[in-house]
């Protein structure tokens, strides 16, 4: 029986208050729109982005919503005008849209898309309206214009892209966030060059693909700092060539220090996956003078700032940011994939964990775990 057009009935998990875990439930969700797209989600992850806005600390955080961001599946209907899917293809959820039209996009400077920035921030669609009730009739929020955490979701035609279908769903959903973030902050934002020196702090999905991204440039140093001595081993798989924990070094000396004595003066490229402000500083300051750059892509807390001398800029040192490591999702997702596909890229080496959908909060508490990158998540 065909469900275009219909409102469809199916299974979520909804965050109904800050702190609490997620409800899995039967959920309404509507038929797409014009320029909407209603993807059957096939496999899904879980990312510290979503334990951290369910945790209450995210200022843009809304509830009751339906959260998810890294999720992958096959189109099940488009709303009108829908031009760059269609029904049965294999697509990943983009939660850095790409419209191709905007300032954003025509600048060729950023990735970052003004098309359906405003109103994915307030959790409903470009229309104003949410596509998803539960089953009270209550309206439930979308999250960062994927909502991943249910059978069926309805996402904007700018928020999705086509894939090989040959490519497995249950590793690319990983794309669809920690990996593509990492090994883009590398390879774009970055733009590590042979031989450069880089140190990762924080071991974890995005800083592992921060170290693999270096690493396939060429990088002669990849240093990561964490706290964790679990991740050491991890760190030389993906290509680290050192590792440091922070709270082993001997009295009198910090991490600064540490790394500018091991690089000869401070490293070329610095990364942060942390969120931890203290943490950007040091990252910052590590960075050699006249020409160290540190990119952040750690997401800090709800009212914190950063902070250094302003002379550690003066000398030449660049603080910069990176979201979804610069990649324009659309446009540049099918290089990734053929990345993963002919070995280059590693993706499943970060599926730790894989669970039924129903054991979502469970996935939740392994991601707090040292020993968890990721939990992918299965409807089938």
């Amino acid at each position: 029986m065909s469900t275009v057009g219909k409102p469809i009935t199916c299974q979520a998990a909804v965050a109904y208050e800050a702190a609490k875990p997620l409800v899995v439930e039967e959920i309404v969700v509507d038929p797409p729109k014009a320029h909407e797209v209603r993807i059957k989600i096939i496999n899904t992850a879980v990312c510290h982005t979503d334990a951290y806005t369910l945790s209450g600390v995210d200022p843009e955080g809304l509830f009751p919503c339906v959260l998810g961001h890294e999720g992958s599946g096959i189109v099940e209907s488009v709303g009108d005008n829908v031009t760059t899917v269609k029904p049965g293809d294999h697509v990943v959820a983009l939660y850095t849209a790409e419209c191709g039209k905007c300032k954003f996009c025509l600048s060729g400077k950023t990735n970052l898309c003004g098309s359906v920035r405003a109103t994915q921030g307030k959790g409903v669609m470009p229309d104003g309206t949410p596509r998803f009730h539960n089953k009270k009739g209550e309206p439930l929020y979308h999250f960062m214009g994927c909502s991943t955490f249910s059978e069926y979701t309805v996402v904007a035609d700018v928020s999705v892209v086509a894939i090989d279908p040959t490519a497995p769903l249950d590793s690319v959903c990983l794309l669809g966030c920690g990996v593509t973030t990492g090994y883009g902050a590398a390879i774009k934002t970055a733009n590590v060059q042979k031989g450069d020196t880089v140190a990762v702090f924080g071991a974890g999905t995005v800083g592992l693909s921060v170290v693999q991204g270096a690493k396939s440039r060429g990088a002669s140093k990849i240093i990561v700092v964490d706290i964790n001595n679990d991740k050491k081993e991890w760190s030389a798989e993906f290509g680290a060539t050192d590792f440091v924990n922070p709270s082993e070094l001997p009295e009198g000396q910090d991490i600064v220090s540490k790394l500018v004595e091991m690089t000869d003066g401070g490293l070329d490229f610095t990364f942060d996956c942390t969120g931890n402000v203290n943490v950007m500083r040091d990252a910052l300051e590590a960075c050699h003078k006249g020409w160290g750059q540190s990119i952040i892509i750690g997401v800090a807390a709800a009212g914190k700032e950063i902070s250094t001398r302003p002379f550690q800029l003066v000398t030449g040192r660049v603080w910069k940011g990176s979201a979804f490591g610069g990649i324009k999702g659309r446009s540049e997702m099918g290089g990734l994939i053929k990345d993963y596909q002919n070995g280059s890229l590693k993706v499943d080496e970060f599926i730790t964990n894989r669970r039924p959908f129903v054991e979502i909060n469970d996935a939740f508490e392994e991601l707090h775990h040292g020993n968890c990158l990721r939990t992918v998540l299965s409807f089938k």
